[in-house]
């Protein structure tokens, strides 16, 4: 299984203290966490002095297991981890997502498991299909599954540059740290 202090170690790691950068669109941040979800998350403080142990339990809750990816680490760690990646990079819905036309492009037109509607969210339908996946695929399947979730991901990078073109700033940095992040 993932280990989801490990994960969440490496996260606050490479987002480092505070930032402020004038491109990001989050504003504020500090371990990664923007000013906004931690305020929604009841932290009024200053973001310069956002407690690390405050971070790390904003991110087991929000991006680990209120979207059910402790549920897809008890079957697949490496996918758990990657979704757990994006899913604070880019919404857990995006991750979500991701997975949903993962699977549904690698289930040999339904042959496998009925294919998923993209609804976005980690449910039984969802878990089903990657459970029909990784009996067909076996543990090798989950690399691919995690290459597949990886180009997403690297696709969406370079669309949000191509769209706007104030995040060209943060692309470098996204493909050479976020992307094959998996335990």
């Amino acid at each position: 299984m993932a280990d989801i202090e490990k994960l969440i170690d490496a996260v606050i790691d490479r987002e480092g203290r505070y930032v402020d950068h004038p491109a990001d669109r989050g504003g504020p941040t500090c371990w990664g966490i923007t000013e906004e979800v931690a305020r929604a998350n009841g932290y009024a403080g200053p973001m310069r002095s956002l407690p690390r142990d405050v971070a790390a339990a904003i991110y087991r809750r929000l991006y680990w297991t209120k979207p059910g990816f402790d549920r897809i680490a008890e079957r697949a760690p490496l996918v758990a981890a990657e979704l757990f990646d994006t899913g604070i990079n880019m919404g857990i819905g995006t991750a979500a997502g991701f997975l949903q036309r993962a699977l549904n492009a690698l289930n040999r037109s339904a042959r496998d498991y009925p294919d998923l509607s993209i609804d976005r969210a980690v449910g039984p339908r969802t878990l089903s299909a990657l459970d029909g996946f990784l009996r067909t695929r076996g543990k090798a399947g989950e690399a691919v599954l995690v290459r597949a979730l990886d180009a997403l991901q690297g696709e969406r990078y370079i669309a949000l540059a191509e769209q706007r073109p104030s995040q060209e700033a943060f692309v470098y940095g996204w493909l050479a740290n976020r992307l094959g992040n998996a335990e």
